[in-house]
């Protein structure tokens, strides 16, 4: 691992940057909360007006999420050179204008490449805003504030789940990609009054390194590369899990369940609650006990409520474990900035966020294929429930490639 020496200039105690920093790097990935659900939500109402067939309905989810993992590395990799704010205003204007273009397509081919690039410039956000808020606060509250980066994705998932069946009636699919932008313009105010975090002005005054030096820094050393490989194992069952569940959940209970689209939202805001306090507890706990407890701890929690929730059937008892299992399956998400930030250095963190979770990203974009496979031969039941052997392997990544880095100062 890089050498553990702090740099004099990380912030010793918060103040209003650090608070503007947390504020923008949460908004923007409140942003692609809100563009992802809204999707997810969106897929009948596209379908039907455009004649998708349900591979190509499948799709405009799958390639945003492969533009959202392009987007990430090599955004991530050019704000380790030319810094946070600048890039991340690149991120924002891409996202921005693709996803106003999603309201004026006329068939599945525009939307689509409208769609992918809107993914570029969403893939970006959670690194970069991760490292941003990372640089701009002390150690001793660093799990806290990773976690509020990754509540803003919550926010905007369900502002997503609470807006949709209210004006999808009104103003169409169209409209709501219309809509989707507006996150896009309020991060894009915020940023526009931060500076580069004084630890990341220090290292580029010193040297700007080139991207494949910045990937070099992954793999610098068996050490290094061990926790690498440990953050893609858990950031993959992360995004499979997440994905798997929350793309296909709404259908399933519409459609198995007889919910209607009000019903399938209140089940997905439920969820998406649990998920809120989950990640807020994590961070909370992580800066209290250390990150590794943590992280067993709703690891564990994982295992049990997915193996429960796969045997429920009555939609009350769904809506409740639902809201639990969010807690446990998706509050790691307060974490995994946290430890990226801690195990890598300035001149490679961004990257590092990117690269790392954007992997992950790729590998969980292949969790709707997998549980819509396993729904359509088997059962939904079945498909959620065979997801607690990938918590298992979690603990398993967690107990032997992750170190315990509470209380380390940025490098």
């Amino acid at each position: 691992m890089a050498a553990a020496s702090a740099d004099s200039s990380a912030p010793t105690h918060v103040s209003g940057y650090s608070w503007k920093a947390l504020m923008g790097s949460a908004v923007g990935y409140a942003m692609d909360g809100f563009d992802l659900l809204i999707l997810g939500f969106l897929l009948a109402a596209i379908s039907s007006d455009l004649s998708l067939s349900p591979g190509q309905a499948g799709s405009l989810v799958t390639w945003t999420l492969v533009g959202a993992v392009f987007g990430g590395i090599v955004f991530g990799m050019l704000s380790d050179r030319y810094g946070r704010i600048r890039v991340l205003t690149w991120t924002i204007m891409l996202f921005a204008v693709f996803t106003g273009l999603c309201a004026f397509a006329q068939g599945y081919w525009d939307l689509l490449i409208y769609r992918t690039i809107a993914g570029i410039g969403l893939g970006g956000e959670f690194g970069i805003g991760m490292a941003l808020a990372a640089e701009a606060w002390p150690a001793r509250h660093r799990a806290r504030v990773s976690s509020y980066v990754a509540l803003g994705w919550q926010v905007g998932v369900l502002g997503a789940a609470m807006l949709t069946p209210l004006l999808l009636p009104h103003i169409g699919w169209r409209g709501m990609f219309l809509i989707g932008v507006i996150p896009a313009a309020v991060a894009w105010v915020i940023r526009n009054q931060l500076h580069e975090p004084e630890v990341f002005v220090r290292k580029s005054r010193a040297q700007s390194p080139s991207a494949l030096q910045c990937l070099k820094l992954l793999m610098k050393d068996k050490a290094t590369a061990r926790v690498s490989l440990g953050v893609i194992v858990l950031t993959s069952v992360q995004n499979f899990g997440y994905y798997g569940i929350m793309i296909w959940m709404p259908s399933f209970l519409s459609k198995q369940m007889g919910f209607n689209l009000t019903k399938s939202s209140l089940w997905t805001a439920a969820t998406v609650v649990g998920m809120m306090i989950g990640i807020w507890v994590f961070g909370q706990l992580a800066d209290r006990i250390g990150r590794k407890p943590s992280f067993l701890i709703f690891q564990v929690g994982s295992v049990v409520l997915v193996l429960l929730y796969s045997q429920l059937s009555d939609p009350t008892a769904m809506l409740w474990a639902g809201a639990l299992m969010g807690l446990f399956v998706n509050g790691m998400m307060g974490g995994y900035g946290t430890v990226i930030s801690e195990a890598y250095p300035t001149e490679a963190r961004a990257t590092a966020q990117n690269v790392l979770f954007n992997i992950g990203r790729a590998v969980g974009g292949l969790g709707p294929v997998v549980v819509g496979a396993l729904a359509m031969n088997y059962s939904f039941q079945i498909a959620i429930a065979l997801l607690a052997a990938l918590y298992v392997l979690d603990i398993l990544a967690t107990l032997f490639l992750i170190p315990e880095l509470k209380g380390r100062e940025l490098q």
